[in-house]
């Protein structure tokens, strides 16, 4: 710890030591933490109906108000002081003098600190700057803050900080505030949206018995009551389409899946993402019915289907483009055009050359199409920045996927990405179940080759599709990285309230 560090901590914890003292001497005059205010009015709504109103109209009007919020600055003078308080609509301003609160209240305000929640009772007037303020009747201190709010003029300045104390980057960073409430505004329009269209919004578990849906190291737990090893879900995809062949012919969840894997500036253990299936429709119907939803919530978020994310401008207003793997490829690194794309050995000479090693699983036996996406991984991916769907994914790395008619290889799936990063997976379901129950056995094949992501045998789904399930198209929409880009943030702890992170010191 550096000595500028240690002093800092111990001025912290002198700042806490006084604050102690002073809820000592107030648990000793009554009762400490009271929980008898009910407020009646929000900040911010004040400030948005009388902002026009001139200051004598005002006062003529003589409008009382109860108000409640955390003290965020404070002026204590003689006679008079003031107190900038924030409830979670916004900030309004209080006036305390002797005549107005009492001499003991006042004299008590003096000694309370910033971060202090407080109440007032009192009447709304304009100072001569024009703020609107409450001129206090009565006063209160509902609840003590033992612990001092960063400085006013600096935040809270790292960046770890941030996410691992959320609750105080809340209090002190509107921009913060900003995103969430974005947020939420986001995920309401995504689901009226949903609504809208006749999809049934279901919940599916959280526990799975075996993990599927996609291809992710999951992670295990144990149920000690029924004695069975159990993982969190890495998509609910297997349930909802077990919805389907019950009769329900539209369905979404809004849901937490798990997935043991990295944390980088996209990823996330724990995350949230949109699945939705709709039975008689096929991939062609879901990537447009996709690139509609994500319209509509850039839309209703923003305000505006052209965004600006990280200082660059990206359109969703346009149609989205469609490019096949290859077509990518060689787009995005035209010097592939022409060249042995569909070669085993050139394609592994190529990814040797981008440092991907083919000698090991899964890309050990993989066959030209998973090549083939490797490569687009390694070329063209980062380079989409205006929606696409990358489209026609080969059967070996789309094990839930419905093949082509008239393709062989080759499935009805689609990818959407922007801004480089993919963004929705999709695809006509696979509803033959001899041909799922074989695409199953081939992943079981590759998880004993050493492929810790590839698929379970899931036997009650083949027994499931038994039954028959309708033509079927799917989609799972990444929530986390969608709010990414209407909250222009660059980091997906950005948009998570409390996201993982190592042990703190």
């Amino acid at each position: 710890m550096t000595d500028h560090t240690a002093d800092i901590t111990l001025d912290e914890n002198t700042l806490i030591a006084q604050r102690r003292e002073k809820l000592a001497h107030w648990r000793t005059a009554g009762i400490a933490y009271p929980n008898d205010f009910v407020p009646e009015h929000r900040a911010g709504a004040l400030q948005s109906e009388f902002e026009s109103t001139d200051k004598p109209e005002l006062e003529e009007k003589n409008i009382e108000v109860t108000i409640a919020g955390r003290m965020m600055l404070k002026r204590a003078m003689g006679k008079a002081s003031f107190a900038t308080v924030q409830d979670a609509s916004g900030q309004i301003q209080f006036y305390i003098n002797d005549q107005g609160v009492g001499e003991e209240a006042h004299e008590a305000f003096k000694h309370w600190d910033m971060g202090d929640i407080i109440a007032a009772r009192g009447v709304l007037f304009k100072t001569n700057k024009g703020e609107l303020s409450v001129r206090c009747a009565e006063l209160r201190l509902i609840s003590k803050s033992l612990r001092p709010l960063p400085d006013k003029f600096h935040g809270l300045a790292d960046q770890e900080t941030k996410y691992r104390q959320r609750y105080v980057d809340l209090i002190v960073t509107p921009e913060t505030r900003a995103t969430f409430v974005k947020r939420n505004k986001a995920l309401n329009a995504m689901r009226d949206f949903m609504n809208t269209n006749a999809f049934m919004e279901v919940e599916t578990p959280m526990l799975h018995p075996i993990p599927g849906g996609a291809s992710a190291k999951p992670f295990k737990t144990h149920h000690n009551a029924l004695d069975m090893e159990m993982f969190l879900r890495i998509a609910p995809e297997l349930y909802l389409k077990r919805l389907i062949v019950g009769g329900f012919e539209r369905v979404f969840e809004i849901n937490r899946s798990f997935r043991n894997e990295g944390v980088s500036v996209r990823h996330n253990p724990e995350f949230t993402m949109m699945e939705f299936y709709a039975a008689y429709t096929d991939y062609q119907w879901m990537m447009d019915y996709t690139e509609s939803i994500i319209r509509h919530v850039a839309q209703v978020a923003t305000g505006s289907a052209v965004l600006t994310y990280q200082g660059r401008e990206i359109d969703l207003s346009a149609k989205f483009d469609r490019l096949t793997i290859v077509g990518a490829i060689e787009k995005y690194a035209p010097q592939y055009i022409g060249t042995a794309t569909h070669d085993d050995v050139f394609l592994r000479a190529e990814l040797k050359k981008k440092g991907v090693d083919t000698t090991q699983a899964p890309l050990k036996t993989a066959g030209i199409g998973a090549l083939q996406l490797a490569l687009f991984e390694e070329v063209a991916e980062h380079l989409l920045w205006n929606p696409t769907f990358i489209i026609d994914y080969p059967i070996e790395v789309s094990p839930l996927a419905r093949a082509s008619d008239t393709r062989e290889g080759i499935t009805e799936r689609f990818e959407l990405f922007m801004t480089g990063r993919e963004f929705a997976n999709g695809f006509s379901e696979l509803n033959d179940p001899e041909d799922q129950a074989a695409r199953f056995m081939a992943q079981v094949a590759n998880k004993d080759a050493g492929d810790d992501e590839a698929m379970y045998y899931d036997a009650d789904y083949i027994r499931a599709l038994e039954y028959g399930m309708p033509p079927t198209s799917g989609c799972g929409i990444g929530i986390d990285r969608l709010m990414m880009l209407v909250t222009d943030s660059p980091n997906i702890r950005d948009v998570l309230l409390f996201p993982h992170l190592r042990k703190e010191d």
